[in-house]
């Protein structure tokens, strides 16, 4: 089944579904494996694995590669957070085109101005798109897209930026009218009281949360409350972070791996991600037996220099003292 069908489905499914956070290949493929469906492809992740803020630092087409190694690297759907879509409907659209070429199964957009602020930064209200932008830029989304079945979720920001559940209702109305798959309804309370208010008055297309702030609430809440699917955004990068400052501090402090090395991962699991075993086998089946790969010129020695070809052999020896 295609990735864009399996991120629709679990819209749809009956059941609550979840996506976990990603920001490389490696991370994507660490997900997939733990038996999560699909891949969020969180924006704030991917510019923090950069070393860049959540502020659009990192372009589109930085952004596009790496989505497309953690596309390589998995079978299940990603849905991209795709910030505000990088620009107007046109820049909305030209990323459609670029992320079905890539097998991408979806976008997330939000009704923030480019270019964005994290919603979890700063206590002033955020400056929201007008309705009408936004919708058209959800529009010239879905006219773009060739894949009936590629994916475009609309971010309502509204309790993000300091108003009350009648704008965010009216903002989603909008947005699904405009042809949205999906609603996101974002919120950075620690209870899900606006989320769950929204819940009892919305009856429309699937409904998407992100539960970083209020997670304490339980997951068959959201259940309970229509809810489609469920995105763990950030924790991955979050627990990278927290591994790798306590490595560096160990090695620093102790100038040893005594310690380290029982708490890593061992190398053969590097080689095992990388699917080093795949690539084995297509040597075996591939190259002439027991050959190896042809050195590089650079490295050939002047026994094997081809002819045109000259090899720098250093400086002429020293003349010796008559």
């Amino acid at each position: 089944m295609k990735k864009t069908r399996r991120l629709r489905d679990m819209l749809y499914a009956p059941r609550l579904e979840f996506l976990m956070e990603a920001h490389n290949g490696l991370s994507a493929r660490i997900a997939e494996e733990a038996g999560f469906h699909g891949i969020w492809g969180s924006g704030l992740s991917i510019s923090a694995s950069l070393g860049v803020r959540d502020s659009n630092e990192a372009s589109w087409t930085q952004i596009l590669e790496v989505v497309e190694f953690m596309c390589d690297a998995t079978s299940v759907p990603i849905l991209l957070d795709a910030d505000t879509g990088y620009g107007n409907f046109n820049n909305a659209r030209r990323l459609v085109r670029k992320l079905e070429q890539r097998g991408v199964a979806g976008m997330c957009i939000e009704d923030k101005l480019f270019p964005k602020t994290n919603s979890f930064l700063g206590t002033e209200r955020q400056p929201l798109a007008s309705i009408e932008e936004f919708a058209g830029k959800i529009k010239a989304s879905k006219d773009t897209q060739q894949d009936p079945d590629f994916c475009v979720v609309a971010r309502v920001e509204a309790f993000i930026a300091g108003y009350g559940l009648d704008e965010a209702l009216r903002r989603a109305h909008a947005y699904q009218e405009a042809g949205a798959d999906a609603v996101l309804i974002h919120s950075k309370r620690a209870d899900a009281s606006e989320i769950m208010d929204f819940m009892e008055r919305w009856n429309g297309c699937p409904v998407v949360i992100v539960p970083t702030k209020y997670y304490e609430t339980p997951t068959e809440a959201f259940e309970a409350a229509g809810i489609s699917l469920v995105i763990w955004a950030n924790h991955l990068m979050r627990a990278s972070i927290a591994a790798m400052q306590g490595t560096a501090a160990t090695i620093r402090g102790q100038r040893s791996l005594v310690d380290v090395e029982p708490t890593v991962a061992p190398l053969a699991e590097v080689f095992r991600l990388q699917d080093e075993a795949e690539l084995s086998a297509a040597e075996r089946r591939y190259l002439p037996g027991n050959a190896q790969a042809p050195l590089p010129a650079a490295t050939k020695t002047a026994q094997d220099e081809p002819v045109g070809v000259h090899v720098h052999a250093g400086p002429p020896a020293r003349a010796e003292r008559a």
